[in-house]
């Protein structure tokens, strides 16, 4: 091959520099030398260079001493991304499929913070592990790229410096700070429109003070003998003042406030209701009986559905999607900035949403009883559930009613009254049908309530809401599972490029921690490599109080969902081609999926489609922690003005777990976890038993075990640590109430 064709074609440089490094007789060499084996001349060395840094960032490849190359396995090297504890000890996950997460102690992680991307020398292999559970142990060698160039904190001041403590406590270290020399971004003038508040706007321009809330530009930290360093960007204002601790979520996750101009205008362009010209072509269903059910607060709705029980005993589906890819088109700025964006993000006092409000509350919603452009699917399904067929086409539907929640629940749990009732338990007829096979082929029951954030005006935290998952969601979640599996299994068929939502089966080492916890807890577990066996120990523990704990570590077990190009099955659905079709409003994803089952995705490598599928990945991760890390501030938020009340409530909770120092407690309504230290316990002198897990009263004999139920009040918030502490509020004279038995 000529030269002037290897700089044409990267690809090709890539193979010979790792054919070169995998020869049996290589040694190690640097840069030049590379270049030299290949045989490029000095005009092209700089090709080389470049490829060897892609090959680094990638994993492909490991930087050693003197800057030499090699394979990284044959240097005992691992790249990954790095996930700290608050305790200062990391893991990291390699990027290899089925390897086990490195250990890496805290005096081995140098430089690193959590989420880097970064390589690490094993320094101990698992045969030689100190720890109770093998592992192979590692040290932190070199940071391919850093996950943060901006950090989220709390201004604070000793007798000489400021600091800032940073919000996410798996940033271990402070950051060291001019508060007298402040760069403020132009971006303070956001943070003003952010919130309705005047002292909140006030203080977003004003220099920082001890106690505010400030972003910090990191600067260059090269050695773990010193602090990091930086430099304050931005003040968003007194940590309790209304509106900050969302705004620090925003800034802490890079959560985009506005859309830029290009995309509100050409969102602007859309006619603001579907006329004569857009239904033309499509399929109309505007005189079926279609209805929608949502949560109470919804602003969009993006799926509707229509049931049919057939006179041979069987069943017809219709599953309606609100058609976005009608209006978005594919490169333009709306879809761009779609894209960048990944998905919507649900924070208490707000919605950061993928699309303009033009078109999720607007002409995309599928509100009731006005025109709108939809993509259908239609199923049949025999008497047993079974599916008979599918079809598929672009449609305009007119909702006939929108249920709430609560309203399909409120209907279900009486006989129908009328045609609308009648409707809803036809509808839940299949739906436990779907439910019923579903989990009978192997369907995980992993399904976790939720707690819903009311706040005030102001956005205080005023109460908290469980959001169970009862007949009415799983209604429309058995329908919209039916509706993704079909369409999957018709872009596979087609062999049509597409993105799937896959979840790849669980590593058995996983599998086997998971099961050494559960015993621990006294429950009996076979093999939990074996799908029923999963299914019997989530049977197991439903209603036990230790259920909430074990189904978060069953989760923890498994692999992330994510998606792919491939259809590489989803385990805790037991569905081999599955892929999100239902929810194109919020999920980009889902809009290439619309444009998949249309054709109208062909021109994209699958280069391209992987890109945005890793991309879609990434953005869902973010969200997704923005929303929990934002619910567990509010918690904090709330239970330190308890502290502060004449009258602070009580709360209902069970002991999950007796340690040594206290009694690990949940709050169920709260699904919220909390430490009773021992030292709180004054009404007598309580000994630790681990033989029996227990702690006991020398004089009254009281006992505390897993289990009991009790009345506790907030005695601790740390808002650094995020942890609350609590106290019991009162006893019976024969111990803390028992909750109901397990069933083992």
């Amino acid at each position: 091959m000529a030269k002037s064709d290897k700089h044409a074609q990267p690809l090709d440089l890539r193979e010979e520099i790792l054919r070169l490094l995998r020869q049996p007789k290589y040694r190690p060499l640097d840069k030049k030398e590379i270049a030299e084996s290949l045989g490029y001349s000095a005009a092209q060395h700089d090709e080389v260079p470049r490829t060897l840094r892609d090959l680094e960032q990638a994993g492909a490849i490991a930087r050693i001493r003197k800057n030499r190359y090699v394979l990284p396995d044959e240097a005992d090297l691992v790249t990954g991304t790095l996930s700290v504890h608050e305790a200062g000890y990391a893991f990291l996950t390699d990027e290899k499929p089925g390897q086990r997460d490195l250990f890496i102690a805290s005096e081995n992680t140098g430089t690193a913070m959590h989420g880097d991307r970064l390589v690490a020398r094993i320094v101990r292999p698992v045969e030689l592990s100190r720890a109770r559970r093998p592992r192979a142990e590692g040290r932190v060698i070199r940071i391919l790229s850093r996950a943060h160039d901006t950090i989220v904190g709390t201004l604070q001041q000793t007798r000489h410096f400021h600091y800032v403590v940073p919000d996410d406590p798996r940033l271990v270290h402070n950051i060291y700070v001019d508060a007298s020399a402040v760069a403020v971004y132009d971006r303070r003038r956001e943070a003003d429109r952010a919130s309705n508040n005047r002292r909140a706007q006030t203080a977003a321009t004003a220099a920082p003070r001890v106690g505010d809330k400030v972003v910090v530009k990191l600067e260059s930290w090269e050695s773990r003998h010193v602090n990091p360093e930086g430099k304050i960007i931005e003040v968003l204002g007194p940590r309790g003042a209304p509106g900050v601790d969302v705004l620090s979520i925003i800034r802490k996750y890079h959560l985009p406030l506005e859309f830029p101009k290009a995309v509100l205008k050409e969102a602007e362009e859309i006619p603001r209701e579907v006329n004569a010209d857009a239904t033309r072509g499509r399929e109309d269903l505007r005189g079926q009986f279609i209805v929608t059910i949502d949560p109470d607060d919804a602003r969009d709705f993006d799926d509707a559905i229509h049931v049919e029980e057939l006179a041979g005993g069987g069943w017809r589906l219709g599953v309606h999607i609100a058609d976005v890819s009608a209006y978005v088109e594919p490169g333009g700025a709306l879809d761009r900035e779609a894209r960048r964006r990944g998905n919507s993000v649900y924070l208490p006092d707000r919605v950061i949403p993928m699309l303009p409000e033009h078109l999720s509350n607007g002409v995309c919603s599928l509100n009731p009883r006005v025109d709108r452009l939809t993509y259908s699917v239609f199923m049949e399904f025999d008497k047993s559930g079974r599916p008979r067929g599918a079809r598929f086409a672009r449609s305009v539907i007119r909702s006939a009613h929108r249920f709430t929640y609560k309203e399909a629940f409120a209907i279900l749990k009486n006989p129908p009254r009328d045609d609308l009732g009648t409707r809803v338990h036809t509808a839940w007829k299949l739906a436990a049908l779907l439910r019923k096979k579903r989990f009978a082929l192997g369907s995980l029951d992993l399904d976790m309530p939720e707690v819903k954030v009311v706040c005030d005006k102001n956005g205080k935290p005023v109460r908290f809401e469980r959001v169970e998952n009862d007949e009415s969601h799983q209604l429309i979640e058995e329908f919209m599972l039916a509706a993704n599996e079909a369409v999957a299994r018709e872009l596979n068929n087609r062999g049509v490029p597409a993105i799937y939502r896959v979840h790849e089966n669980p590593d058995e080492e996983r599998l086997g921690d998971l099961r050494e916890f559960v015993l621990s807890h006294g429950i009996r577990v076979g093999d939990l490599t074996q799908r029923m066996e999963v299914q019997r120990l989530l049977e197991t523990i439903r209603g036990t109080p230790e259920e909430h704990a074990l189904k978060i570590s069953v989760l923890k077990s498994l692999k992330r969902a994510r998606y792919a190009t491939a259809p590489l099955g989803h385990y805790g659905l037991a569905k081999a081609n599955y892929t999100h079709f239902t929810s194109p409003i919020r999920r980009y994803a889902d809009l290439t999926v619309h444009r998949a089952l249309a054709d109208r995705i062909r021109s994209e490598s699958q280069q391209q489609l992987a890109s945005t599928a890793e991309h879609m990945s990434a953005t869902e991760r973010t969200a997704a922690e923005a929303e929990m890390d934002a619910v567990k501030m509010k918690k904090l938020e709330f239970f330190e003005a308890q502290l502060q009340a004449r009258h602070p409530q009580t709360f209902d909770a069970m002991v999950i777990d007796v340690r040594n120092y206290g009694l690990l407690i949940e709050l169920p309504e709260l699904l919220l976890t909390g430490l009773v230290h021992v030292s709180t316990l004054t009404d007598d002198f309580y000994v630790f038993s681990p033989t029996q897990h227990q702690f006991i009263g020398r004089q009254t004999r009281k006992r505390f075990r897993v289990g009991d139920t009790l009345r506790v009040h907030v005695a601790r918030v740390d808002q650094f640590k995020r942890q609350i502490d609590f106290a019991v509020s009162d006893l019976p004279r024969d111990g803390a109430r028992r909750a109901p038995k397990r069933r083992i």
